[in-house]
């Protein structure tokens, strides 16, 4: 295949990611080589990047727009687990052969459609060409008080664990556009691929734990449930267990796991779920329920932090007796 037509740097630029920054004074209208920002009295920036590849992050006939969305809301989703409200993002393009300029115009639709949701603005960025693959990548940033954004290195033993929404979808969705799954009806299987082209970042939950003052340690369930979790005993010298009977599926990840057991691996360990996981005392349960309830989001208590006992980071999963289930991955590595 030759090169898909598409216009220069600047034209391409001046077209179609300078009205993405137009509401976002900071990014001088991306004439300058740098955005010019000045965190408000009383904040602290709080700054996080993700590279997507295409066939390793999404697609390569994933929609443009989606593919878009998908990449910012990752992001976004960073932002909520520290509690953070987003400012604005950098992006670089690394385009290849099979970009084209109407993919370049869906994409920046993509784009805008999130802007407009999420409050936020391109700040600048990057636009280079590759052989491939097509790699795309943001650096988001926001703003938290100083001095209350959550970390990871919070959690004290005998914390329960809770986590937003529900988990699985989006690695159950990467297998029905795989062409698996088959069990499934034509609905179920769209809601799953919905999921995972479109996670939805918890920014209102991250923010109002962080306000409250009810979640000790949190972060987003990027890489799999009990490798994130993993993340958190690492960071505060525990170990966790996690009650598989407790964990939050949506009807259509239920209906895939009764149709095939052994898909509890990729439900704890497939990634991408873009929930938040996080840590709270017993004491705080009602509260946080009462905050979800507020929320109109589910939050469900799935586990329990506990010493280490030599092992930081350990993470068993239980069954309904008790009994360990093993798993032969933890999450998504990419080396």
């Amino acid at each position: 295949m030759g090169n898909a037509k598409r216009p220069g740097e600047f034209e391409l630029i001046r077209r179609y990611f300078a009205p993405l920054a137009a509401a976002t004074p900071a990014a001088l209208g991306l004439g300058d080589d740098a955005a010019i920002l000045t965190p408000r009295p009383g904040q602290e920036l709080v700054v996080t990047t993700d590279a997507l590849v295409a066939s390793v992050h999404f697609l390569p006939d994933d929609p443009p727009d989606q593919i878009a969305r998908k990449m910012l809301r990752e992001n976004l989703s960073d932002l909520a687990a520290k509690g953070a409200a987003p400012i604005g993002y950098l992006m670089s393009c690394a385009f290849d052969h099979t970009v084209d300029e109407a993919w370049i115009v869906a994409f920046c639709a993509g784009l805008a459609a999130d802007q407009a949701e999420f409050g936020v603005g391109l700040l600048g960025g990057d636009t280079v060409g590759t052989p491939g693959p097509l790699t795309l990548t943001v650096t988001a940033l926001g703003e938290v008080p100083a001095g209350r954004a959550m970390r990871r290195n919070a959690a004290k033993a005998d914390d329960l664990v809770f986590v937003s929404g529900t988990l699985g979808d989006s690695a159950l969705g990467l297998k029905r556009l795989r062409g698996g799954l088959l069990a499934l009806s034509s609905e179920e299987g769209a809601f799953l691929i919905d999921r995972y082209r479109l996670p939805q970042p918890r920014l209102r939950l991250g923010r109002a734990l962080m306000e409250s003052g009810l979640a000790k340690a949190a972060l987003d369930v990027s890489d799999g449930l009990i490798a994130d979790l993993g993340h958190i005993g690492e960071q505060s010298d525990l170990a966790a267990e996690v009650e598989r009977t407790r964990l939050p599926l949506s009807p259509a990840g239920a209906h895939a796991l009764d149709e095939d057991p052994a898909l509890i691996e990729d439900i704890v360990a497939g990634g991408e779920d873009y929930e938040l996981l996080f840590t709270a005392s017993a004491a705080a349960q009602a509260a946080i329920a009462a905050l979800a309830e507020r929320l109109g989001l589910r939050v469900t208590p799935i586990g329990r932090m506990m010493p280490s006992s030599g092992q930081p980071g350990a993470v068993r999963l239980l069954d309904e007796k008790g009994r360990e289930i093993a798993l032969k991955r933890r999450g998504w590595q990419h080396f």
